[in-house]
C-alpha cells in the first residue's frame, strides 16, 4: 500500500491549489553573515522566476526577513510568519544554533521548516522531527568524505597526528566527533593531538595558531566558515602555520565567497571542499545557475545561493506532487522521497532525500587550491578534485 501511495504521489497529480504557497524565510541580511542572506534572496528570486515558466508548479509567495543571526530575533520572526502571516513553510537559517531553535518552534507549531544553509547533524539526528527537512549538504556528509579523502591520500606507517579547530557551538562539536568517527571507520591510524574552540565570530586567532604550531600535527582539520575562516586563514598564513601542517576544511572552506574574499591572500595547496562549487561539476545546469546569478549581481554565487535555490525547488516540487498544501501527510511523504536535479549534482546523479533523517544526500567534491584566474576576484580555485558519493543510508548518531 505504501509503495502504491508513493507511485501515485510521484505521478504529479493536477495541482489543486490556486492560492500562492506562502513561504517565510529567515536569513542574515546584515552583519557578518549578511552575504549569505543577500545571495539567498537573489537565488530565491531566480527560482521563483524559473518556476513561473514551468507548467504545473505552484506560485511561491516568499517573504525574507533579516535574522541578523540572532536566536531570539529569529524565533520572533518565525512566530510572526506562522501566527500572523499563516505561512505554509518556514525556510532558510544560516547558523545551526539558530536553526535548532527555529526547528523546535516548527515542531510545536506543526509548520514545515525547509533548512537551506545550516549544517549541524543534530538537526537530522537527536533533534529530528516530522516537520523538518534539510536540502543542503551537512557537516556529517562532509566529514565522511573528508575521512575517505585522508584514507585515500595519506597512507603511511606511523599514525597521523590530527588536530582540530572549530567554532564553540554544536556545528563545531559535531564536526570533530564525526571526523574521528569516520577516520575510525576507514581504518586510518591516527592520534588526536589537540582540539580548540574559538568563539563564533572571533577576530584574533593568534593564540590558537601558536598553540597549533607547538602541537605540530600532520593534519589540521578546520571547521570555520564565513568571515571567521577568512580571518583564520589570513592570520595562519602570516604566522607560517601552513608551512608546518596540511590544512583541511571539508565543509565550507572551498565556498566561492571564501576564495573571493581572500583573493591573492589564499595560499596554494590547502585541501578544501564546499556545498557548492562555481567550477564543479562542469555541467550545463551548474553553468547556467552560475551565469544567471552573475548576470543579476555582477558576482559569483556563494554556497548559500545554491541552498536557497534548492529550497524553493524542493517546496514547489513537493507541493506539486502532493496536489497542494492542505494534505500535510501527502506533503510530508513527497518531501521524504524528494529527488531533485540540482546545480551541484554531477552528471548521472540527482540529490535525494533520506526518508528517515530528512537529510538531502549529495555528492562531495574535495580538492586542492590551485591558481585559476577565471573567477575573479578569486585567484585560487579548487582543482585536482576527488569525488565521493553519499552513503546509501544516512549515518545515524
Amino acid at each position: 500500500m505504501r509503495a502504491l501511495l508513493i507511485l501515485l504521489l510521484m505521478a504529479c497529480p493536477a495541482l489543486a491549489q490556486s492560492a500562492p504557497v506562502k513561504v517565510g524565510c529567515l536569513f542574515p541580511l546584515s552583519g557578518s553573515g549578511g552575504l549569505y542572506g543577500r545571495d539567498s534572496t537573489v537565488a530565491i528570486d531566480m527560482a521563483v522566476d524559473w518556476l513561473a515558466t514551468q507548467e504545473g508548479y505552484p506560485e511561491l509567495q516568499v517573504d525574507v526577513q533579516d535574522s541578523r543571526s540572532k536566536t531570539l530575533r529569529s524565533l520572533q520572526i518565525a512566530r510572526r510568519f506562522v501566527e500572523e502571516d499563516s505561512v505554509d513553510f518556514l525556510c532558510g537559517v544560516v547558523s545551526s544554533s539558530v536553526a535548532l531553535t527555529v526547528s523546535e518552534y516548527a515542531r510545536k507549531s506543526q509548520t514545515f521548516f525547509i533548512g537551506t544553509d545550516h549544517a549541524s547533524p543534530t538537526l537530522v539526528g537527536a533533534a529530528r522531527h516530522p516537520w523538518y527537512f534539510r536540502v543542503n549538504n551537512d557537516a556529517r556528509q562532509s566529514m565522511r568524505a573528508g575521512a575517505k579523502y585522508i584514507a585515500e591520500h595519506y597512507k603511511r606507517g606511523a599514525p597521523l597526528r590530527v588536530a582540530f579547530i572549530g567554532p564553540d557551538y554544536d556545528y563545531g562539536y559535531q564536526s570533530w566527533d564525526d571526523i574521528r568517527r569516520f577516520l575510525d571507520e576507514e581504518g586510518v591510524a591516527y592520534t588526536p593531538v589537540s582540539a580548540y574552540w574559538p568563539k563564533l565570530f572571533d577576530t584574533d586567532y593568534s593564540l590558537y595558531i601558536n598553540a597549533l604550531m607547538q602541537d605540530a600535527p600532520d593534519i589540521l582539520v578546520n571547521a570555520h566558515w564565513g568571515l571567521d575562516l577568512v580571518a583564520f586563514v589570513r592570520q595562519a598564513d602570516q604566522l607560517g602555520l601552513f608551512q608546518n601542517m596540511q590544512f583541511m576544511n571539508f565543509d565550507a572552506g572551498g565556498n566561492y565567497e571564501i576564495l573571493a574574499d581572500l583573493g591573492e591572500d589564499m595560499p596554494e595547496g590547502l585541501i578544501l571542499s564546499a556545498r557548492h562549487h562555481v567550477n564543479w561539476p562542469d555541467t550545463r545546469h551548474n553553468a547556467q545557475f552560475v551565469k544567471e546569478f552573475y548576470a543579476r549581481t555582477g558576482r559569483y554565487p556563494s554556497y548559500a545561493a545554491a541552498g536557497a535555490w534548492s529550497g524553493m525547488i524542493a517546496i514547489a516540487t513537493a507541493v506539486r506532487q502532493a496536489g497542494g498544501t492542505r494534505d500535510t501527510a501527502a506533503l510530508r511523504l513527497a518531501l521524504k522521497h524528494l529527488q531533485l536535479k540540482l546545480p551541484e549534482d554531477p552528471e548521472g546523479f540527482s540529490s535525494r532525500m533520506d526518508p528517515t533523517s530528512h537529510q538531502m544526500l549529495q555528492v562531495q567534491a574535495i580538492g586542492r587550491t590551485l591558481p585559476n584566474p577565471d573567477f575573479a576576484p578569486a585567484t585560487m580555485m579548487l582543482g585536482d578534485i576527488s569525488v565521493y558519493p553519499p552513503p546509501d543510508i544516512w549515518p545515524a548518531d
